[in-house]
C-alpha cells in the first residue's frame, strides 16, 4: 500500500463529514432536511442580477485568460473602496490580494506563517478550517475561550493566557461561524492591545460583515494604530455567490512590520497562478453595484432566526443564545442519553431525518453543542423543528 501524508489524514471537515451518513439514508429515499451547510444558495437566495451578468459578459468578451497573481488592478481598487466606504481603512490596491475564497486566504496566511510547533491562536468554537489548515501545515492551533453565558463573546483573559513564545496570531472571526456572535469594539480593542503587546498580528475573518441583526460589525482594522491586522472577505455570504469561490485579504499595517510575510504570500500566491478571472469582474460589478438586495435577503433571514431560536429553547433538553450575526445558531444539548455531541447528532439524523453538525466538530469549546443554519423557509424549519421536537420528547422519556 502507498501510505498518504498523515498530515493529510488528520484533516477533518465537520461539515461535511456528516453529509456521508445523511447521503445513504437519501439512497434509500428517506427526505434528509439538511440543516449542516452554510450555503444560501442552496436554498431561496442567489446573487445578484448585476453580479451574474458581469460573470457572463466576461467570458463572453473573452476573459478567459490567467490573470495577475494578485488579482486583477481593477478589483483590487474595487476593494480598496469598497473597504474605505465600511470600514474606514486607509490601504491601497498594493495592500490586496485576491483568493479563491476566504478558505486560500487562509491557507496562503498559515503557509506564510508557520513553522513546525509555531501556533496560532483561534476561538473556541472555530470555523474547522483554522484548525485543520493550521495542523497540516505543521502548526499547533491554540483554542481560546469565548463564552457562552455572554452570548459567546471572546474570553480576554483567556487569550492572554494561551500566548506563548510560539503564537504567530490572533485569529479573529467576526460574526462568528458557529456561534453567530457579533464582536463589540471593547472585545476587538482588548485583542488588538494583547497583540500589539506581544508583537503578533491579528487575523480577522469578516466573511459575513454585513449580516448582523442587532448592531453593526466592527473591524480591527479599523480600531487599529499599529498592531498590523490582515482582513479577510469575499463573495461567498454578503453576495451570495458561495459556488464562484472568490475572496480577498488585505493588510493593515502602518508600521510595515508584515514585509517578510507579505513576500512569502506572494510567493505562494505565484505558485497557485491567480485567481478565477471573470468571477473577478462579477466581483467588481458587486462591490461597486447596488446592494438593494441584502436588505430583503436579511428581513428574511431574521424572521428565519427569530423562528428557530423561539423553536429550540421551546424543545426539551435544548437552550440556545440568540445570534447576532451570519446565519448560524449553536445550541447547547442540556439532557439526553447520548455519549457525546456526535452520537445525538447520527441518532438525530437516523430518527429525525433532519441534519446538523455535532460541535465538537468545531472544537473542545463546541462540545455539548450543535450548530444548525437558518437559511431555508420558515415551512421547512418548521418541519425541522417539528421532527426535532418530537424526537427530543421521545428521547427524554426513554
Amino acid at each position: 500500500m502507498i501510505r498518504a501524508s498523515k498530515r493529510a489524514l488528520s484533516v477533518e471537515y465537520a461539515i461535511r463529514d456528516v453529509v456521508l451518513p445523511a447521503r445513504e439514508l437519501e439512497k434509500k429515499g428517506i427526505k434528509v432536511i439538511r440543516l449542516n451547510i452554510g450555503d444560501p444558495v442552496k436554498f431561496d437566495f442567489q446573487p445578484p442580477e448585476h453580479m451574474k451578468e458581469a460573470y457572463c459578459k466576461a467570458i463572453k468578451e473573452g476573459h478567459n485568460y490567467y490573470g495577475d497573481s494578485e488579482g486583477l488592478p481593477e478589483l483590487r481598487k474595487a476593494i480598496v473602496e469598497r473597504e474605505k466606504r465600511k470600514n474606514g481603512v486607509d490601504i491601497t490596491p498594493d495592500d490586496v490580494r485576491v483568493t479563491a475564497a476566504v478558505t486560500e486566504a487562509l491557507q496562503l496566511i498559515f503557509g506564510a506563517l508557520l513553522d513546525p510547533g509555531d501556533e496560532i491562536l483561534v476561538p473556541g468554537p472555530s470555523y474547522p478550517p483554522y484548525t485543520g489548515l493550521v495542523k497540516f501545515y505543521g502548526g499547533k492551533p491554540v483554542e481560546y475561550r469565548t463564552i457562552e453565558e455572554e452570548d459567546w463573546q471572546p474570553d480576554i483573559d483567556d487569550i492572554r493566557k494561551k500566548i506563548t513564545d510560539r503564537t504567530k496570531a490572533i485569529a479573529v472571526i467576526n460574526p462568528n461561524n458557529p456561534t453567530g456572535a457579533l464582536y463589540d469594539k471593547k472585545t476587538l480593542e482588548e485583542i488588538l492591545n494583547i497583540a500589539g503587546e506581544y508583537e503578533i498580528p491579528v487575523i480577522s475573518d469578516e466573511i459575513y460583515d454585513l449580516m448582523t441583526y442587532e448592531g453593526e460589525h466592527i473591524s480591527p482594522g479599523s480600531l487599529t494604530k499599529d498592531v498590523p491586522v490582515i482582513v479577510m472577505n469575499g463573495l461567498s455570504k454578503v453576495y451570495f455567490a458561495t459556488g464562484w469561490r472568490l475572496g480577498y485579504m488585505y493588510f493593515v499595517d502602518p508600521e510595515n512590520k508584515l514585509s517578510e510575510v507579505r513576500e512569502a504570500i506572494d510567493r505562494l500566491a505565484r505558485i497557485r497562478l491567480c485567481p478565477n478571472t471573470p468571477a473577478q469582474f462579477a466581483a467588481i460589478a458587486g462591490l461597486t453595484g447596488p446592494m438593494d438586495y441584502l436588505k430583503e435577503y436579511m428581513k428574511k433571514l431574521k424572521e428565519r432566526r427569530d423562528y428557530i431560536y423561539k423553536r429550540l429553547n421551546e424543545i426539551p433538553g435544548i437552550s440556545t443564545t440568540k445570534p447576532q450575526g451570519a446565519f448560524y445558531i449553536f445550541p447547547k444539548i442540556e439532557e439526553g442519553p447520548w455519549k457525546n455531541d456526535k452520537e445525538f447528532v447520527l441518532d438525530v439524523l437516523h430518527n429525525a431525518h433532519v441534519l446538523f453538525v455535532h460541535g465538537s466538530g468545531f472544537g473542545e469549546y463546541g462540545a455539548g453543542h450543535f450548530r444548525a443554519v437558518f437559511l431555508p423557509p420558515i415551512e421547512i424549519l418548521e418541519e425541522a423543528m417539528d421532527r426535532f421536537e418530537k424526537f427530543m420528547k421521545e428521547r427524554l422519556k426513554e
